[in-house]
């Protein structure tokens, strides 16, 4: 028996996504799509491995190349990924997997390989370090489709949040544009002084997936849009995304509006979990889903590093970006749509 270390095309892609969705750690971060997304909407390489054994698939690592002058370069499993690292179906797999991956990070230049794994998978492994928990996902089941049922599964507090939003006379809007969910994102993310990832990444995650994402534009009594979503839905899996709003989403109580018609909705199509996605620890969004009732699993990313190079910080909060932060702000909102594509692209 042989393995052999191959690169993932159009041709194997059902094999891919077979092995993924029958592995115990498998998450939608790592269909192989993704590839095609990034490649597309960032206009990075994706090299994905893929370890094979008598023609039967043993492993898979999705990986993305980043370049970047600014933010330093680095091999990432994967890009734009609140999940990713390589599977497994044994170390010997892992090992040729991780060897192949430092081979190209090496022929690039590169000396950083981040793995973005759920859990550990390389605890003793030789030039393996942990990132330490800096974010945690959240992650509960959705009991029932029922209104009030579904309310009473969430804390007293947000109770009554997400009680007040549905007598705002809102309206949930599931069938927007692309364009129209990425104007909020794109506006709410400029008010916290951070670039935009691309449009093109949007409509490619649209276009790859086409049957398993789902729209949410949030609009006012009068019609006027104020919150928006876009998120994935895979086997039994909900994952919001990414969010936007405009100031007036506060005053609504919009997003707690948007995120219980998500519940109601993934649960009335079967859907029994719904993941309130990666936030980094003690920051608001991270309080905003303890809120929510959800717990907290910490996301111990690991790493590997040439020697001399150091693992890049590219948080917002760090003081090394709070300058631009501050700027970015400030910015017209015209304007930096029109930058933020260029560097946020480096920052998935």
């Amino acid at each position: 028996m042989t393995l052999v270390i191959k690169h993932l095309t159009d041709e194997n892609v059902a094999a891919w996504d077979a092995y993924v969705a029958g592995h115990a750690d498998g998450t939608f971060c790592h269909r192989a799509g993704w590839k095609f997304v990034v490649e597309a909407g960032a206009g990075h390489q994706c090299p994905y491995l893929y370890a094979e054994e008598d023609g039967e698939v043993k492993g898979v690592l999705p990986l993305t190349l980043r370049r970047s002058a600014l933010f330093g370069n680095a091999l990432v499993s994967s890009m734009f990924a609140v999940y990713g690292g390589g599977l497994y179906s044994n170390d010997a797999a892992r090992d040729a997997l991780d060897a192949a991956a430092w081979q190209i990070a090496e022929g690039a230049g590169i000396g950083v390989f981040e793995s973005r794994t759920m859990k550990p998978e390389h605890c003793g492994v030789d030039g393996w370090s942990s990132a330490g928990v800096k974010a945690a996902t959240f992650i509960r089941d959705l009991e029932s489709s029922d209104e009030d049922e579904l309310l009473l599964t969430i804390p007293r507090k947000q109770r009554a949040v997400v009680r007040k939003s549905l007598k705002a006379e809102l309206t949930c809007d599931w069938a927007p544009k692309v364009s129209e969910v990425y104007a909020l994102y794109a506006e709410s993310v400029r008010n916290l002084g951070t670039p935009v990832f691309p449009r093109a990444l949007f409509e490619a995650f649209a276009r790859e997936f086409p049957d398993n994402h789902l729209l949410q534009l949030i609009k006012t009594p009068d019609g006027k849009p104020v919150a928006s979503l876009f998120s994935f839905y895979d086997a039994d899996t909900v994952l919001p995304y990414y969010a936007g709003g405009t100031p007036d989403a506060r005053r609504y109580n919009a997003h707690d509006f948007m995120y219980f018609e998500l519940m109601k909705h993934a649960a009335a199509k079967g859907i029994k979990r719904f993941d309130f996605g990666r936030s980094k620890v003690d920051t608001g969004p991270y309080s905003f889903k303890k809120n929510w009732g959800f717990e907290p699993t910490p996301l111990e990313y690991e790493y590997k590093l040439a020697e001399g190079a150091e693992l890049p910080d590219l948080s917002p909060q760090s003081g090394k970006y709070a300058a631009l932060v501050k700027v970015w702000k400030r910015l017209p909102l015209p304007v930096a749509n029109w930058l933020g594509p260029m560097l946020a692209r480096h920052l998935g």
